[in-house]
């Protein structure tokens, strides 16, 4: 009983002190842990933001909080950077850190920040850009380098970066890049390399030609002291023609040196008279076009010189920059097929512009671009429904004149068409009477004849009193009938039937006030 009574109390005491080892354990570790999490003195901190700028650091602080998405050390005095000392910010994905004196770093450096998406080491004193430099950072999308004093790209400092889009190496003294190492092969979303402002003193025509066009597009190569040469003026002309930002923004920027001895004789590229002396026989890129109407489907084919080896990738690059790659890379629209066609369906006025192919082919080691312009529009429906419209509406205008020609002849008098045979009583000189052949009606006193008469009126006479009378023919011989003196025949005049005012006689009315 009494060992039983000693083993409850020994046990008794060690899970006391246990417990008061697990409380100091406690307290150890979130003493830590507040230290741990604590803001360094120099920097402000928010939720996701470090910023240590312009603090005169030294060197980076050992202690900062794992929440900082973005940290800011720019405008400080930092020389070295410790291996894997980014180790503590897994959420890292924007890194500033321009402004300072860093000149070199190791390979560790870099190591744990796999999520770091823009880096800016801008206006620090690199030399050179070393293969080991940037090989960890898989998901690096942005990277400033320009204003050090880079001599040097190694020509596989990238070659890891396969989600780069954006390089600025301009304000350095490079002599030489390697493009042969961007020519499609891991830099499918390459967009923008500036080396602008540099030593480059000659520029491979040839490699340059080879890159992919969206590459060309952000080829930033102005303000450098290149020879003056003629391929090197019709490059940059066809990308002025083919509106290129990277000529179009700088037009006035890109120079070359007339002489290459002469430090000072730097011309304008556009301007330069010496270029025109150049032969136009150069090979000018010609881009298939291949018009397509909305909500049609066409199918692309990448008629490159690369054999199919059953090895060669196919990607497709669409104007908004967007890739399609067999089998995964497909949408609703496009689709990629193994054999490297592209298929677009229900095309639309937005699927317009440049498709580029790229064939990389891993057997032989090479790859080859293919360029297709497409232009969508609409069907001409409206313009062949207007073509009709105005035919049909024309034939009915004409029929509608026709008609109106034959049935609407003006005619005041109804009674003008009923009774040729005698001069009509109601109707206005204005009236006129064609007849081939005399009536039948005809009196003894009328003149047969078989020639048309026309009626008209002989110039009128004044009276002894200053009433008009009118003038009586030879055809007329009874002068004295009021009937007959109102019209007479005769077919050697026709202009004066289209008096405007009717004549009415007086003198009837006289000569049978004489008769009475």
């Amino acid at each position: 009983m009494m060992n039983m009574l000693l083993l409850a109390t020994v046990v008794w005491k060690f899970l006391g002190n246990l417990l008061v080892f697990l409380e100091l354990f406690v307290e150890v570790s979130t003493f830590n842990l507040s230290a741990f999490m604590s803001c360094p003195k120099a920097c402000i901190c928010t939720a996701d933001l470090l910023s240590c700028a312009r603090q005169e650091l030294h060197q980076v602080p050992l202690r900062l909080p794992p929440t900082a998405t973005t940290l800011d050390l720019s405008h400080n005095a930092i020389t070295h950077l410790n291996d894997h000392w980014l180790a503590t910010l897994p959420r890292l994905h924007t890194l500033r850190i321009s402004h300072n004196h860093i000149k070199d770093f190791s390979r560790q450096v870099f190591h744990n920040a796999i999520y770091l998406v823009h880096l800016d080491m801008s206006s620090n004193h690199l030399h050179a850009v070393k293969k080991h430099y940037f090989e960890n950072l898989v998901n690096l999308e942005e990277l400033l380098l320009y204003h050090n004093e880079i001599v040097e790209v190694d020509g596989n400092a990238f070659l890891k970066l396969v989600s780069l889009q954006k390089v600025y190496l301009s304000w350095n003294y490079i002599t030489q890049f390697p493009f042969t190492a961007i020519q499609g092969f891991n830099h499918t979303h390459l967009r923008t390399l500036d080396l602008s402002t540099n030593n480059l003193s000659s520029i491979p025509v040839e490699e340059i030609s080879a890159l992919p066009v969206y590459i060309k597009n952000g080829l930033y190569l102005h303000n450098n002291p290149v020879k003056c040469e003629c391929s090197l003026h019709q490059m940059l002309q066809e990308w002025k023609n083919r509106g290129f930002s990277s000529v179009q923004d700088f037009t006035e920027q890109h120079t070359c040196k007339a002489y290459s001895d002469v430090p000072r004789s730097i011309v304008n590229t556009f301007k330069y008279k010496y270029f025109e002396n150049c032969s136009t026989s150069l090979a000018v890129l010609s881009i298939p076009e291949i018009p397509c109407k909305v909500g049609q489907s066409l199918v692309l084919h990448c008629n490159t010189s690369l054999l199919d080896d059953n090895t060669t990738i196919y990607r497709w690059i669409s104007p908004k920059h967007e890739l399609f790659m067999y089998p995964e890379h497909s949408d609703g629209i496009h689709k990629a097929f193994k054999n490297g066609s592209l298929k677009i369906t229900n095309t639309e006025l937005s699927h317009s512009g440049v498709y580029v192919c790229i064939a990389i082919s891993e057997r032989q080691k090479i790859n080859a671009t293919h360029e297709v312009n497409i232009t969508v529009h609409y069907p001409k429906f409206a313009d062949s429904f207007n073509t009709g419209i105005t035919t049909l509406l024309g034939c009915v205008v004409s029929l509608l004149l026709v008609l109106m020609y034959l049935y609407l002849t003006p005619c005041y008098c109804s009674k003008c068409f009923k009774k040729p045979a005698s001069p009509p009583q109601d109707c206005s000189a204005q009236s006129s009477i064609l007849s081939s052949t005399p009536p039948a009606t005809d009196g003894p006193n009328r003149k047969i004849s078989t020639n048309k008469h026309v009626v008209f009126l002989e110039p009128i006479k004044e009276a002894r009193n200053g009433k008009v009378r009118l003038a009586v023919g030879e055809d007329f011989p009874d002068a004295k009938s009021p009937t007959l003196l109102q019209l007479k025949l005769d077919s050697g005049s026709i202009s004066s039937v289209f008096l405007d005012h009717p004549i009415i006689s007086y003198e009837a009315e006289d000569l049978s006030q004489a008769d009475e």
